[in-house]
């Protein structure tokens, strides 16, 4: 099965620190959220990529803000089960094919886009989605472009991810609503779950 197809959102979770990725993980998972991107913006997120890609094993757990080849093995190294990327370059795309784990590379143009489908790749992300043109961007690329999917994150909120998710080329989507930092910070985890069983039910 694609990644696009295994939950309605994807939690988008920046990690400060590495103690409370399991719990965070595990509370994300109870709210029907299985699949969740940790982002390699802290020291901490390989160490947590690691933690729950052991200990929460009904989770599917992936890194995020690839940028480098050496994120690439280093993210699969500590048991990163996918990767995400905020652009394309040549070089990460030839990295990102060779992990040996599924990847969503971001696009945001059309050239973007139909350089990496004549790669073959036919699944993306496409970021940063509100500031990059939204609903109506994705809902006009669909025209020339019907046979790639995408996973659009950055703006959305729970009030404007049914929009996208009404879109035939989107399959899922991303976002950082699900884990507030206060929430977080203070192991808030039964409104992690809640916020998560809120967008689980969206699909």
């Amino acid at each position: 099965m694609s990644l696009l197809d295994l939950a309605p959102v994807i939690p988008v979770v920046v990690i400060e620190d590495a103690s409370t990725a399991v719990p965070l993980a595990r509370a994300l998972v109870a709210g029907g959220l299985p699949v969740i991107e940790v982002t390699l913006r802290t020291p901490a997120a390989r160490e947590a990529i690691a933690a729950i890609a052991a200990e929460v094993p009904e989770a599917t757990v992936g890194a995020g803000t690839v940028r480098t080849a050496e994120d690439v093995i280093a993210s699969v190294a500590a048991g990163a089960k996918f990767l995400v990327s905020p652009g394309t370059t040549p070089s990460l795309v030839e990295a990102l094919d060779s992990s040996g784990v599924p990847y969503l590379p971001g696009a945001a143009t059309v050239s973007e886009v139909m350089a990496l489908a004549e790669r073959g790749i036919k699944e993306m992300k496409f970021f940063p989605a509100e500031a990059a043109g939204g609903v109506p961007y994705l809902k006009a690329i669909g025209g020339p472009v019907p046979d790639v999917r995408f996973c659009p994150t950055g703006g959305i909120r729970l009030a404007t991810a049914p929009d996208y998710l009404a879109l035939p080329n989107v399959g899922c989507v991303g976002g950082t609503w699900l884990t507030p930092a206060d929430a977080l910070a203070a192991g808030d985890w039964a409104r992690v779950e809640k916020l998560a069983a809120e967008a689980a039910a969206l699909r």
